[in-house]
């Protein structure tokens, strides 16, 4: 069986747990909080390639770092990941975009307002820089899904996973309003249509 090392409250994370999930693939899950001994442990015994969260470990022992390369391996040769070779560098393009770009503003922000030991860098200056650069991400995911329901092709990817991971709580945790997005905000009712869909907060065997 598949194990995931995975933090609960990381939305790196959750993107890993809510694909499982919607392949309706079985897996043992290690929690791995921000602050706590097990997640000292994993660093001190090198458990974590890169020392970062999520990590895949395979039935063999094999451990793959970085979440959407994770997603990468897991949808391969389903309909989540085209076999196009065009429409696949469309998806893989998002992720990237999703990593360089988006994370490192809507997640930053929301780990800014809701994790204590980040709430000394909240200062007005940097919630309001991330909060002007927020609105052009969101901006440039709007212009895409303002007139389409998917972010790449006719049906879900993992592209709309990476992305959904931390645009869905960017009002909730992020301060950001989506009320200007409506594209962005159909888009999340379709994902968590979907068959299979679990919130941030489900955790198997928990």
């Amino acid at each position: 069986m598949l194990t995931l090392h995975s933090m609960p409250s990381s939305g790196n994370s959750y993107k890993v747990r809510l694909l499982l999930a919607l392949l309706g693939r079985p897996y043992r899950h290690v929690g791995l909080e921000y602050l706590t001994p097990e997640l000292d442990r994993a660093h001190a015994e090198g458990l974590l390639p890169f020392s970062r969260l999520p990590v895949l470990e395979l039935d063999d022992g094999t451990r793959l770092p970085e979440s959407n390369a994770i997603l990468c391996h897991l949808a391969e040769g389903t309909d989540w990941l085209p076999g196009d070779a065009v429409a696949r560098a469309r998806v893989l393009g998002w992720l990237f975009w999703e990593q360089n770009q988006h994370e490192g503003v809507i997640a930053v922000r929301a780990a800014l307002l809701t994790y204590p030991h980040r709430a000394h860098l909240a200062t007005p200056e940097r919630l309001a820089e991330l909060l002007e650069r927020g609105a052009v991400v969101l901006g440039q995911m709007e212009a895409r899904l303002a007139g389409a329901e998917w972010l790449e092709g006719d049906r879900p990817t993992i592209a709309d996973i990476a992305l959904y991971a931390y645009t869905h709580s960017a009002e909730t945790k992020g301060g950001f309003d989506l009320s200007p997005y409506p594209g962005i905000r159909a888009w999340l009712g379709r994902v968590v249509a979907l068959s299979g869909h679990v919130p941030l907060d489900h955790i198997p065997g928990a």
